[in-house]
């Protein structure tokens, strides 16, 4: 039984990465939807579409190589509009390198989408 479909769909991603595999399965929701939006928007992984199983589905995404880590932050801490630094030094390795997928009121976004936009949310994951 699965517990955390996004935490398991970066797991995927990470671990077809690592084995140079061009193509990885991840499992469907909502937030993953938007999360490989993000990343395909950002150029971390090339395509990815839904196929239907019967049962919710599954996402399948075809990598380029690019992603060094990718992981949740767990517990989903609330951020501030005026904290992002505090956490981009906590999970990032390097300014301007990598994303904080971070969810508001206005929907799932990256970190400096958030910054530029002066609001604030809770913390899902990161990548680079």
């Amino acid at each position: 039984m699965r517990q955390d479909l996004l935490a398991d769909a970066f797991v995927a991603i990470k671990n077809s990465e690592f084995m140079g595999k061009r193509m990885c399965m991840v499992p469907a929701s909502k937030i993953i939807k938007e999360v490989l939006r993000i990343m395909k928007e950002n150029g971390y992984i090339a395509a990815f579409e839904f196929i239907e199983d019967g049962k919710s589905g599954k996402y399948r995404v075809d990598l380029h190589g690019r992603i060094n880590d990718c992981n949740v932050i767990r517990p989903r801490y609330e951020v501030k509009k005026n904290e992002f630094i505090k956490w981009e030094k906590r999970f990032l390795p390097s300014v301007n390198v990598g994303l904080i997928f971070i969810t508001t009121n206005k929907g799932i976004m990256e970190h400096r989408n958030a910054k530029a936009q002066n609001i604030g949310g809770a913390l899902l994951g990161y990548i680079y």
